[in-house]
């Protein structure tokens, strides 16, 4: 844009006024030929001086255009460093939270198991010191075992329903909030449940007979089921810790697919249950919406396995990007969706 400055002089109309200094006083005989000589005599035009300044947009030289140009990709070069050196913070952070509840997972499962199978080696051991196998309290024991661990499904989606989502959802809220850190509020259902576990296997373990089977084989049929719920709850849903290769079972991943329903309220909070989950999305006709889910884990889960390589080819990519950026073409809002 550039000023300019121009000056007019404009006439301005005619307007009469009196010189009474100049003019000699009427007399009643020649007064009206000094009126009319004192019209003209008057009469005078006045000049007015005015200024204007008028704008003229200029058009931008070719270095202009490039000192622009070298500023927007300045300016999408800063974004793009932005974005992935805040990817790289999230990564981490994800991958430091994954470690820590992994090392947690199994530290807490080597231990209940060996002392698990140490507890069942050493009860039946001791009921065959007599010479004499206690048959019904061994199949007893199996039974509950089965029992229990089934039972807990039920039990589960039960509490889930009426407790957690009810008068113990300032508990279980945390669970359908994003995480921060590698614990929630939440995992303090797991310890509840673990307290009746340990009771009964206590009790069946140092006591014999019918009872204290039965109460032995229902304490690890819950710990069974517990472990059960972390591994395919935890790990395998919620990606806590990797899981291996159960995560390609095809029933597992139908399991994974319901609960996620679940956390999106599609359903009115449909399934509650977890291992039988499936079967309550069914029940309210949800299997398409389960379908279009296990497909997008399935797309989601090859995308985490490249996600190292997806990276890299982004990070190497970045300057021809943004050489071919250069004019402004493509923003940082769309480059941050691209590498997302």
């Amino acid at each position: 844009m550039a000023a300019g400055l121009s000056a007019a002089i404009t006439p301005k109309p005619f307007r009469s006024f009196l010189s009474s200094h100049l003019e000699p006083k009427p007399t009643p005989l020649f007064h009206p030929l000094l009126r009319l000589q004192k019209t003209l005599y008057g009469a005078r035009r006045k000049r007015s001086f005015a200024v204007c300044f008028v704008l003229e947009e200029q058009k931008q030289s070719a270095p202009q255009i490039v000192n622009l140009a070298e500023e927007g990709s300045e300016d999408a070069r800063d974004s793009q460093i932005l974005i992935q050196a805040r990817l790289a913070e999230k990564l981490a952070r994800k991958r430091s939270e994954r470690f820590t509840y992994l090392v947690a997972a199994v530290m807490s499962s080597f231990g209940i198991t060996s002392m698990a199978v140490m507890a069942v080696y050493y009860r039946f051991s001791w009921q065959m010191e007599g010479g004499e196998v206690p048959l019904s309290e061994m199949f007893g024991t199996f039974a509950l075992s089965v029992g229990a661990a089934v039972g807990m499904e039920f039990w589960a989606r039960w509490a889930h329903r009426a407790l957690w989502h009810a008068s113990l959802w300032h508990m279980h809220e945390s669970h359908h909030r994003p995480r921060e850190g590698p614990f929630e509020l939440n995992d303090v259902f797991a310890i509840i449940n673990a307290v009746p576990a340990i009771a009964l296997l206590s009790y069946g373990f140092f006591n014999k007979g019918l009872v204290p089977g039965l109460c032995f084989g229902a304490g690890l049929g819950i710990t069974v089921f517990g472990m059960a719920y972390m591994f395919v709850h935890d790990g395998l849903v919620h990606k806590r810790f990797p899981v291996g290769p159960i995560a390609n079972v095809p029933y597992f991943r139908k399991i994974a697919a319901a609960h996620q329903l679940h956390h999106s309220d599609k359903f009115n909070g449909v399934p509650y249950g977890l291992f039988l989950g499936p079967k309550e999305v069914e029940e309210v006709g949800g299997l398409e919406e389960l379908e279009k889910e296990i497909n997008r884990r399935i797309k989601s889960s090859m995308g985490e396995r490249h996600g190292l390589v997806f990276l890299f080819e982004e990070n190497m990519g970045q300057r021809s990007r943004i050489r071919d950026n250069d004019l402004g073409t493509e923003s940082p809002q769309s480059q941050f969706t691209n590498i997302v």
